[in-house]
């Protein structure tokens, strides 16, 4: 009896959430705003996106099926965040990337629909871009940047 006590003891000891489980590191970006200024600056949908971390439609965004060369940048803060010698037809209805341009884009983990994600979002203002999963090209660098359309904004070379 007294093994038993002592084994629920440690248990419980060691199951209960410490102050150091429950630490999470508050990320500061360049650019913030209060939300009644975000909400002003965007969209309905781009607000609902970039800065509920929403999704939008698949195939609903035009940046899906463009093809011009050029820079696909934040709609929050028009800070440049992929190429489009980076974008690939996924097939799967947001536009895909196989890379971001490196510092621009920050990651994080979602877990809100079950699993673990890795999440992305501007490095610059925060808003939620999209996720990052390993089944992209394998002759680049196997990654698919999934990111929602209304979250960018295209700027086409020479212009």
């Amino acid at each position: 009896m007294k093994n038993i006590a002592l084994v629920l003891l440690t248990c419980l000891l060691f199951s209960c959430k410490s102050e150091a489980q429950e630490t999470t590191k508050k990320e500061t970006f360049e650019v913030t705003k209060t939300d009644t200024e975000w909400k002003a600056e965007l969209s309905d949908a781009e607000y609902h996106v970039l800065r509920q971390a929403g999704t939008e439609r698949p195939f609903s965004s035009v940046l899906n099926k463009e093809y011009r060369s050029g820079t696909y940048h934040c709609a929050a803060c028009d800070t440049p965040l992929f190429k489009s010698k980076d974008k690939f037809d996924s097939g799967t209805g947001w536009p895909s990337f196989d890379q971001e341009i490196e510092g621009n884009v920050a990651f994080g983990t979602d877990t809100k629909i079950g699993y673990t994600r890795d999440e992305e979002h501007c490095g610059t203002c925060g808003g939620h871009l999209g996720h990052v999963f390993n089944d992209g090209p394998k002759e680049t660098t196997g990654e698919r940047h999934c990111i929602n359309g209304v979250a960018l904004n295209f700027k086409p070379d020479n212009e």
